[in-house]
């Protein structure tokens, strides 16, 4: 048996995956719309909206089998992210790849496999729209077609709700995506016993900057702040637009000295920038950093609620200075 190489980006389609916060969430019509589709057009037992994590396969939407999920190393949806078209094993019985394999060996009983990749709105391929047969069969230019049309759609689906999550003027998390992965983290985080910072962020005289340039001008200066938030923080942090000119981040494994700084580093990247720029106006930001404690901290709202009342302490206190 082989098991799947892993892509050269696996890190960052790992990353774009679980941004979609689609992972163990419940089924959905629209996915089983899909796999019941392909179920009757190819007549085949067993159809998967499957998505590929770091140590499993997981099914979304799934059509002829009892288990939610298999391992990675076993599946052949593994192997199908790694390639750009259809993914085709006529007979498995017969591929030295999975001849051995447990899902061909055993129930389910594998032979016949067509998988299509699906990918994120970045082009990265999270998964696959799969058919599977417990018969040999042959697949022809008119099938790869079909599958892939129906690929298409379940793509259509996968950036739907990342749209759902995104805030569409700064292409980074809108408040629902923020909640919905911060609160997987700091389950995380509590269960580990590792810590985890937020900071709540809100600019500074921001109405100033769209009552003398204009809104447009305004969209500007959010969007800005959302790409020096991307070059500073990590790959790790999770950073949200909330709304209007308020922003977010929680930095997981991460102290509240340490978030200082990160926060410090941020502030001093935007200062370069209101140097460099020179366009009437620079973009400044009040802040809250809040440590995260479950005994304080029973909900993520609370949390929330501490960094913005920070926040607003701090922004008081610099307007007491002017």
């Amino acid at each position: 048996m082989k098991i799947p190489a892993l892509p050269q980006d696996e890190h960052v389609r790992i990353e774009t995956l679980r941004s979609l916060s689609i992972l163990d969430t419940l089924p959905e019509e629209r996915f089983d719309r899909l796999t019941r589709m392909a179920k009757r057009l190819f007549g085949v037992p067993i159809v998967l909206v499957s998505l590929v994590d770091e140590n499993r396969q997981w099914f979304k939407s799934c059509v002829g089998l009892v288990t939610s999920e298999t391992s990675r190393d076993i599946s052949f949806c593994g192997h199908a992210i790694l390639g750009d078209g259809v993914f085709i094993i006529p007979n498995a019985i017969e591929d030295e790849r999975f001849s051995d394999n447990p899902l061909v060996l055993n129930d389910p009983y594998f032979r016949f496999y067509a998988g299509y990749p699906l990918r994120a709105p970045n082009g990265q391929k999270v998964g696959t729209l799969c058919i599977i047969d417990r018969e040999p069969r042959n697949f022809g230019e008119e099938d790869v077609e079909a599958l892939e049309d129906l690929a298409s759609m379940a793509e259509l689906e996968l950036e739907a709700i990342q749209l759902a999550t995104l805030d569409v003027l700064t292409n980074i998390s809108n408040r629902r995506g923020f909640m919905m992965i911060a609160k997987h983290s700091l389950h995380l985080c509590e269960r580990q016993k590792i810590p985890a910072s937020l900071v709540f962020m809100d600019l500074d005289s921001f109405k100033p900057i769209n009552d003398s340039f204009g809104h447009a001008e305004g969209d500007r200066a959010l969007i800005l702040f959302a790409e020096q938030m991307k070059h500073t923080f990590r790959d790790s942090d999770i950073f949200a637009r909330l709304g209007g000119d308020e922003f977010v981040a929680l930095l997981t494994n991460t102290s509240k000295k340490q978030t200082e700084s990160i926060v410090e580093k941020f502030r001093q990247s935007l200062k370069k920038y209101n140097q460099n720029a020179c366009r009437g106006y620079d973009i400044s930001f009040s802040y809250g950093i809040v440590e995260y404690r479950s005994d304080m901290h029973v909900t993520l709202e609370a949390l929330l609620a501490d960094g913005d009342s920070m926040m607003y302490q701090f922004k008081k206190s610099k307007k007491s200075l002017l």
